[in-house]
């Protein structure tokens, strides 16, 4: 997604540079070029945003519950491995802040994995609760009830805990791109809007 939110970003670029043709063919083309960007963009973050929302089932894949039965809410992270030594990591996802007596369902391809950490965080940076659990038997859904702070590994935590920074901080790095795109977007629809006045 970063490589096509940057071609967007370029393509809304040269488009901006475009809008100071005005005559001759030249113009038209750059007309044109302008539109079929604004297409493609929409088009785009459409997709994008409509795959984000929906509920992210995958074929084959565990379900795993994380219920919050400690008085406060916690900030949940679920990171699927294939080598608990090294801390490989094949995917991260974020679960959301589970208030206390609710829950959160997410859904696991574990095809490369038979293993996978649960991680929360009490506010930002305070890791309160790390769990490793395997999945021997990948037809059976998953319910980890939180009952308590602990962290059965401070080694593992850690590789846990610099994952997932790394996920935040890619994130933040494409909130920003994507915001960049958004910004230029509306620029470009209100430069063409005006010409066609």
């Amino acid at each position: 997604m970063v490589f096509i939110v940057l071609v967007i970003f370029w393509a809304s670029v040269f488009s901006l540079l475009l809008s100071k043709l005005k005559k001759g063919k030249g113009a038209e083309w750059a007309k044109l070029f302008r539109i079929v960007t604004i297409i493609f963009s929409f088009s785009i973050f459409t997709y994008w945003f409509i795959k984000k929302s929906t509920i992210g089932i995958v074929e084959n894949s565990v379900a795993l519950q994380v219920i919050n039965k400690l008085p406060q809410p916690l900030d949940f992270y679920v990171l699927t491995l294939n080598d608990a030594e090294t801390g490989k990591v094949v995917d991260t996802k974020h679960l959301g802040t589970i208030r206390p007596e609710y829950y959160r369902i997410e859904y696991l391809k574990m095809d490369k994995s038979d293993e996978y950490w649960v991680v929360g965080y009490l506010g930002k940076k305070n890791l309160v609760y790390f769990s490793q659990n395997s999945v021997p038997n990948k037809n059976i859904d998953q319910i980890i009830e939180v009952q308590n702070y602990i962290i059965q590994s401070s080694k593992l935590s850690d590789l846990a805990k610099k994952q997932i920074d790394a996920y935040n901080h890619e994130n933040v790095k494409l909130g920003i791109w994507i915001t960049l795109d958004f910004l230029l977007l509306f620029l470009n629809i209100m430069l063409l809007l005006r010409k066609r006045k």
